[in-house]
């Protein structure tokens, strides 16, 4: 066994000794704190940019601007680093190499597009193919990706829990999962949820969001999932079937226990409901969003629309059977 494997080895049975002891969500039976949410109704999904997503395009980053390096990332599987704008703005920048084995920064982006058009809090994300950097080697060109704003309005207050929230157990909690289940989500630790402090003027609630959510768009195998990768995700199944009204997903991941006999036929329908509404246009903004060619994003789409239809099956029905479809 070669140092790669063996690396992936250690690292996939330390995660799968620490998932084994991650604890079932407790549904919640007391109210969410004043101020405090997961996700606010769409009342204008139709009319959304899923472009310029829901902070809208006067936050994006400037392609021909030139970005001062403050800081390198030194930690997880993704390149990535800290950088300054012209105007002062702070971003974290998660690096998208071309064919590279974690290209999660395009993903990021599609991924928060379709949340928060949705109704899901997202956090002002952008993407970038390339971008112009200049540090102590003078100014060059570096490999683009996933662009995420320090915006003053939204104070960082640390992870929220899976298994303990003022949520588990809501409709729109269980319809997260469901879709992140569509999604192909591989990487559902609780240290990539955030809880924000969102200020607006003398307005302060508390913002639940899934944030890191590039591991995505591959398939959900334990060690070493692809992400990002089509062929992966057109193979891959959704759904396996149900039992006395529970949904039996085909996820194969660390975090079984968020989803194992704990999301109904009433879950999967309101997720698969809702993401259907999106128009044919608003998918491919939200691909176009992330950097994705036509081509590429057309399969993606395909295949979600699929997974939508199958959802939209299995709430009509209490005992689906996909081989019988």
């Amino acid at each position: 066994m070669n140092r790669t494997a063996i690396a992936l080895f250690v690292a996939a049975t330390i995660a799968g000794a620490a998932c084994a002891g991650v604890k079932r969500p407790v549904v919640q039976t007391t109210p969410p704190p004043p101020g405090a949410s997961l996700w606010v109704e769409p009342t204008d999904l139709a009319a959304r940019d899923l472009y310029n997503g829901p902070w809208g395009a006067d936050l994006a980053p400037d392609l021909w601007d030139t970005f001062t390096h403050v800081a390198t990332k030194h930690t997880g599987v993704n390149l990535g680093m800290t950088v300054k704008d012209s105007g002062g703005r702070e971003w974290s920048v998660k690096q998208a190499f071309p064919g590279g084995l974690d290209p999660e920064g395009p993903v990021e982006v599609v991924l928060s597009r379709l949340l928060s058009a949705v109704g899901y809090h997202q956090p002002p994300v952008y993407y970038l193919p390339a971008f112009r950097l200049k540090d102590d080697w003078g100014i060059h060109i570096e490999a683009g990706g996933r662009f995420r704003l320090k915006e003053p309005t939204l104070k960082y207050l640390g992870p929220w829990k899976w298994e303990d929230n003022p949520f588990t157990g809501s409709k729109p909690y269980q319809g997260l999962i469901v879709m992140l289940m569509m999604f192909n989500s591989t990487d559902l630790k609780n240290s990539n949820n955030t809880l924000y402090e969102r200020r607006r003027g003398d307005l302060v609630e508390q913002w639940y969001a899934v944030r890191d959510i590039g591991a995505a768009l591959g398939d959900t195998n334990p060690l070493a999932p692809r992400k990002n990768h089509v062929e992966s995700f057109e193979r891959y199944p959704f759904i396996i079937g149900t039992n006395n009204g529970q949904v039996q997903f085909a996820y194969n991941g660390w975090y079984k226990n968020l989803v194992r006999d704990r999301i109904t036929t009433e879950d999967v329908a309101w997720a698969s409901n809702l993401l259907g509404q999106l128009t044919p246009q608003q998918w491919e903004a939200a691909f176009n969003a992330g950097g994705y060619t036509p081509d590429v994003a057309n399969r993606f789409i395909a295949k979600l629309r699929e997974k939508i239809e199958q959802g939209r099956s299995v709430g009509a029905r209490a005992d689906f059977d996909p081989a019988k479809q």
